[in-house]
């Protein structure tokens, strides 16, 4: 077994109540390979904000759980090199089972999801449960899950959102014991969040989605005060990305996402963790497209693999000062 300690990890718990007080939400950025999670830090290094690096099942099976591992404490080295040693948490994203929690948890993750919203609420809690049982006894923090998110993210798959319950809220916690929750109030997985009829258009023509549920949100926060809430699917599809892709080759109809200014607002309030996914592999693909389109003849991983990074580091730059507002809290 290996504790996220031996890594140079830290779990979420003194995060969370740091951004909560604080008024800002903490980057959760989903990785695969080296050069997303090379931007990721050189991004949170110079920006001095703490980072949840993400993991989802997917990316488990396309990178190996030992790799990953040793990429999550190769992370911290790499941070300290460059100057400053930033909180990095190592997180697995939308765990499916106990198996899957205890199997990262054992192999230095320093904080899960058990995701069970998918199943009848008794179940949910349950299983939740069990998970945060075996985690805590091991220092790592857990995410729970009320509600379900529309769209498509690697293996999970739902067609409609539910939003989540305000009068659950409370007993699933005090059941459950999780460290976190994960809420469904208007945002959903994928580049593609909302149908074009769901959405209005800009004097330029692009796809307005309707607003986030703050009301929501409020009843949540009134019900566990100071408690750390966790936005999944706020992924903003910048669409200079969309339209560089499409430029190029590209076929992305009708991508919209989250406003930044709604996830601002959002990062204002008990939501202390916003999940972004979609956004980095619009950027990667983009500048990878741009740069063969440009430069047929090259072949060198290298030489478009580098301005894919360049275009990630600065996406998430942008991230931390002006949306999440983690700038100079790591």
């Amino acid at each position: 077994m290996t504790s996220y300690k031996e890594l140079g990890l830290v779990n979420t718990k003194e995060l969370f109540a740091k951004a909560v007080k604080g008024g800002y939400a903490i980057p959760a950025y989903n990785f695969n390979n080296m050069e997303q999670l090379q931007a990721i830090i050189q991004a949170c290094v110079e920006t001095k904000s703490p980072v949840i690096l993400q993991v989802s099942k997917g990316a488990r099976d396309y990178a190996n759980l030992n790799l990953l591992r040793n990429l999550a404490k190769g992370a911290s080295e790499y941070a300290a090199e460059l100057g400053h040693r930033i909180p990095i948490v190592l997180h697995l994203d939308h765990g499916d089972s106990f198996e899957t929690c205890k199997e990262c948890i054992d192999n230095g993750f320093s904080s899960v999801m058990i995701d069970g919203s998918h199943f009848p609420y008794e179940e949910n809690v349950a299983l939740t449960k069990k998970v945060v049982e075996y985690a805590h006894a091991h220092g790592v923090t857990v995410e729970g899950e009320l509600g379900v998110l529309a769209g498509i993210e690697d293996d999970v798959v739902a067609e409609h959102s539910t939003y989540t319950q305000p009068s659950e809220v409370i007993d699933f916690v005090s059941k459950t014991g999780v460290d976190s929750l994960a809420i469904s109030i208007g945002t959903s997985h994928g580049a593609n969040k909302f149908k074009p009829e769901q959405c209005t258009r800009n004097a330029e023509g692009i796809l307005i989605p309707p607003p986030l549920r703050f009301d929501i949100l409020e009843e949540i926060e009134k019900k566990l005060p100071g408690f750390p809430i966790v936005l999944h699917g706020a992924s903003s599809v910048p669409q200079q990305y969309v339209k560089m892709i499409n430029e190029f080759g590209g076929k992305l109809k009708d991508s919209v996402g989250i406003p930044e200014e709604q996830l601002r607002k959002a990062a204002k309030s008990a939501v202390c963790k916003i999940n972004i996914d979609s956004d980095g592999r619009l950027a990667m693909t983009a500048l990878i497209r741009k740069t063969l389109s440009e430069k047929p003849g090259e072949f060198d991983p290298r030489k478009y693999l580098g301005p894919a990074r360049a275009a990630l580091k600065e996406m998430y730059m942008h991230k931390n000062l002006n949306v999440l507002g983690s700038a100079n809290q790591g």
